[in-house]
């Protein structure tokens, strides 16, 4: 349902923080900003609940049983779907490392998608998270070994034409031999080159970012520890502040003390939210495949046979209240982590990421004790408690 008003609650406006005022919604954007009466249709909020910005979601591969590595334009429309219903209000469908032939299919499913149903009142897709195959085998964790390869520009360059030029983000390894040279053309064309499946040294790192890297990719996740003699990767993270990092806040894939210890290093200006989740995201236990590879799902954790973790069944709203409780963030700090610095990493701060005149009305409304309550979606309820479209 296609909306003109928000009245009541308390909206995040930035450095002003939240303020009692009113949202007038035109055509999918927001219009004014006011305390004047604005035309009706209106929402009607209770004078506490809470208006932020549409959550981004830079890495995940499914959701309610569907995959993007399906390679069909219905995975990535359900998928766009059901993501309201955790507050996500964009996202970045996320790849495997797997046979060619699938992942071009994936990237081309993902350009028809954008081409014929990207619609309103859904979450939108912003472009392609191409996680692999330029990693590395020894920090693999759920990737497939047999279709990790060294990296190769014209692969690449083949891929991107096929999914329109809509490849925005790049996980990478930077210690494989070619890395380097292909993080300098990708950083130079705009798009995002991630550090991540990697057991690169600390030196490697820096030479990523040197030549353009600047993220990292599900902190602590499948990347080299830091050791007191060699900080590798998970050190780069910390001591490059130049850098925005990834992070899984379930509970799983990071101890709470490790997700708090990362929010005092980076802050809120150095970190990323992302569920990272697949298919059995909404669903319940059970046998799923992730990548081509067969994955247990029991009590909200997702495994390969060998125990190796297998992406998550996290949501966003999840994320953002485990966030709160183990770093102590408050509200604002959260909004930073789940919405203003994914839009502007992706380049899409001019329209997203917060509430401001002009920008997309992607909004996220939290009741008094931070549950979610709606999502609207550039201008329309995409989700409200207890219903979704």
């Amino acid at each position: 349902m296609a909306i003109q008003t928000i009245v009541g609650g308390q909206v995040f406006v930035g450095e002003q923080g939240f303020q009692p005022i009113k949202i007038h919604i035109d055509a999918g954007k927001i219009k004014e900003l006011s305390d004047k009466e604005i035309p009706k249709p209106c929402i009607q909020l209770d004078d506490q609940d809470l208006v932020l910005p549409g959550r981004i979601d830079g890495h995940i591969h499914g959701a309610n049983g569907h995959d993007v590595m399906d390679g069909t334009v219905k995975a990535i429309d359900e998928m766009a779907k059901i993501l309201p219903s955790e507050g996500t209000t964009s996202f970045l469908p996320t790849t495997m490392t797997a046979p060619d032939h699938e992942v071009e299919q994936a990237l081309t499913s993902v350009l028809t998608y954008l081409s014929t149903k990207n619609e309103t009142g859904k979450a939108e897709v912003l472009g392609i998270h191409l996680e692999g195959p330029f990693i590395s085998e020894e920090k693999r964790g759920a990737q497939n070994p047999k279709y990790i390869r060294r990296p190769n520009l014209d692969s690449f360059n083949h891929w991107n034409r096929l999914s329109g030029r809509n490849i925005k983000v790049v996980t990478m390894a930077p210690e494989i031999e070619g890395a380097i040279p292909m993080i300098k053309e990708l950083a130079g064309h705009g798009i995002v080159v991630s550090i991540g499946h990697s057991d690169a040294a600390y030196e490697d790192v820096k030479k990523a970012i040197e030549a353009g890297a600047n993220q990292f990719t599900h902190l602590y996740n499948g990347m080299r520890a830091m050791h007191h003699r060699e900080p590798g990767v998970v050190g780069g993270a910390f001591l490059r502040s130049d850098t925005l990092a990834e992070i899984i806040v379930d509970g799983l894939h990071c101890a709470p003390d490790m997700v708090r210890l990362a929010y005092e290093i980076k802050g809120k200006e150095g970190l990323l939210m992302i569920t990272d989740a697949m298919r059995a995201k909404c669903l319940g236990n059970g046998t799923y495949d992730l990548g081509g590879q067969e994955v247990q799902v029991r009590d909200g954790q997702a495994t390969l046979q060998d125990g190796t973790l297998a992406g998550s069944v996290l949501t966003m709203q999840e994320a953002y209240e485990k966030m709160r409780l183990y770093a102590d963030a408050d509200h604002a700090a959260l909004v930073f982590m789940s919405s203003i610095n994914p839009a502007k990493q992706y380049g899409i701060y001019d329209r997203k990421g917060s509430i401001a005149i002009g920008k997309d009305a992607d909004l996220t409304i939290l009741d008094q004790d931070g549950k979610l309550k709606m999502t609207i979606c550039r201008g329309e309820i995409a989700y409200t408690r207890g219903w979704r479209n």
